[in-house]
């Protein structure tokens, strides 16, 4: 395998369709196809969620505020996050997953999910380190692996299956291991299609995983907005007490609390130690005052979540309908707040409608390809937005696959 150069690997880890960046507008052929078509409406940005809209869980102010006021203390604690914190998650993440997590030495408090994803693989993934990687799945999975110099083991999910065994080809994941792969990582529910692994499926993964000592990286991130009659497994509580493993999960998305970066690892003991040193010279910890928000995780008010995950479904339902009624090829999530519809054909490429999208609909969405390179007809979404405008910005978009689809002239 040729190893990318420096310059390589960061033109690889291009941002510009990550949420909150200023993406680049392009003149041109653009501008001329879009004069005089300009649609109305309010800037929609379903790159991320909306936190004014839904915001983050009671009383997490008041709780970065303790953080602020004990001082030196919650500012400068354990590279792996403070002990009083760790204790009380080992608690609550132990009873939610099924199993129990040692607070001293199988949890750590990362940057964000996404500084925990980065610290995993960087504990697990070297030069020539071959990577099973579902595909779609979650865009930053695949670009650390390649930064690492490891080398992806590509496998199809099946996301409009939503049967018992839904999933992956387990036949396809154990290929990939008998050729070597020894670090699998995927996403339950899957960002960005919204589908839950089955109980069935997470127990085989486990099985093969143990058979060819292969460690495993999951991310449940949205594992707690899980709608109506839809269950849930995870991975650790599965046949797995023998394979090595790590979870990942946080409360920037369900919760709302993106802007305080919080994220959570918990695992296996001597990858955690090793995320905890890589943590040490990349970030130090999570941002010490930030981690007494976690106090409220799991520790929301009678009926919040609850309300949450009924705004939420009230929202995808309406824009399925939506989507599906223009005969567009979008999967129902079983979990989360995204969905991954594909477009009709259309006479200019995804990068090109996306933003024709943003400048022309004030629609901003995400393209495919970030989740796999064969993805050029599909967009994702955050639908956790405002109701009305969530709704307004799909018929956008609809009007605008209209506009520019091959059956239409200029």
């Amino acid at each position: 395998m040729k190893m990318m150069t420096l310059d390589e690997k960061f033109l690889m880890l291009q941002a510009d369709n990550a949420p909150g960046q200023e993406v680049r507008q392009e003149a041109g052929a653009i501008e001329t196809i879009i004069e005089g078509k300009k649609l109305g409406g309010i800037p929609v940005d379903f790159s991320h969620g909306d936190v004014d809209v839904h915001p983050p869980t009671p009383d997490s102010d008041a709780a970065w505020n303790r953080g602020f006021k004990k001082g030196g203390c919650q500012a400068y604690t354990e590279y792996r996050g403070a002990l009083e914190i760790r204790n009380e998650l080992a608690e609550r993440l132990g009873h939610f997953t099924g199993k129990p997590i040692m607070a001293e030495s199988e949890i750590i408090i990362t940057p964000g999910t996404q500084g925990a994803l980065f610290l995993a693989l960087g504990a697990t993934v070297s030069s020539g380190t071959k990577v099973a990687i579902v595909e779609p799945d979650y865009f930053a999975n695949r670009k650390a692996v390649q930064f690492f110099d490891g080398e992806i083991i590509p496998v199809p999910l099946n996301y409009e299956d939503h049967s018992d065994e839904r999933g992956i080809d387990l036949h396809v994941l154990e290929t990939a291991f008998i050729n070597g792969a020894k670090v699998f990582v995927f996403s339950t529910p899957n960002n960005p299609t919204g589908l839950v692994f089955s109980k069935i499926t997470l127990n085989s993964i486990a099985a093969l995983a143990e058979k060819y000592n292969v460690t495993v990286i999951v991310d449940q991130l949205y594992s707690r907005m899980l709608y109506e009659g839809e269950d849930y497994s995870h991975f650790r509580s599965s046949n797995s007490e023998n394979v090595k493993q790590i979870t990942l999960m946080g409360p920037s998305k369900t919760e709302s609390l993106s802007g305080f970066r919080l994220g959570v690892a918990f695992g296996s003991a001597d990858v955690i130690e090793k995320m905890e040193r890589l943590q040490a010279i990349v970030s130090l910890r999570a941002a010490g005052y930030s981690q007494a928000a976690l106090d409220t995780w799991f520790n929301e008010p009678e009926g919040w979540m609850s309300q949450r995950i009924i705004e939420h479904q009230a929202i995808r339902d309406e824009l399925l309908e939506i989507f599906n009624g223009a005969n567009f090829e979008t999967a129902t999530p079983q979990a989360g707040s995204y969905l991954f519809p594909k477009l009709p054909p259309l006479k200019v490429d995804l990068y090109t409608f996306v933003k024709l999208l943003r400048i022309q609909a004030r629609v901003t969405v995400t393209p495919g390809t970030e989740f796999a390179p064969q993805f050029t007809s599909h967009i994702r979404l955050n639908f956790s937005q405002d109701h009305n405008a969530a709704v307004d910005g799909a018929r956008r978009i609809v009007k605008m696959v209209e506009i520019y689809s091959q059956k239409t002239e200029f």
